[in-house]
């Protein structure tokens, strides 16, 4: 069988958890965040899970996670 490859811009954003969950970067906070309040930064920071209805497209792009 031939290698699969993976999605190199996935693997760029997306990785595993301890569990096997697969984790993402929170949303809203790359730029435009003068006006943004301290407490919603810090709500930004860390990891969220992916939605379930997105997990498996995920694990197609990395077969290997």
């Amino acid at each position: 069988m031939p290698k699969l490859k993976t999605r190199k811009a996935a693997a760029k954003r997306l990785r595993a958890s301890g569990s096997g969950k697969i984790m993402r970067r929170k949303t809203f906070r790359n730029h435009l965040l003068e006006h943004k309040s301290g407490s919603r930064k810090r709500r930004l920071t860390g990891l969220a899970t992916v939605n379930e209805r997105d997990e498996a497209n995920v694990r197609l792009m990395l077969p290997y996670l």
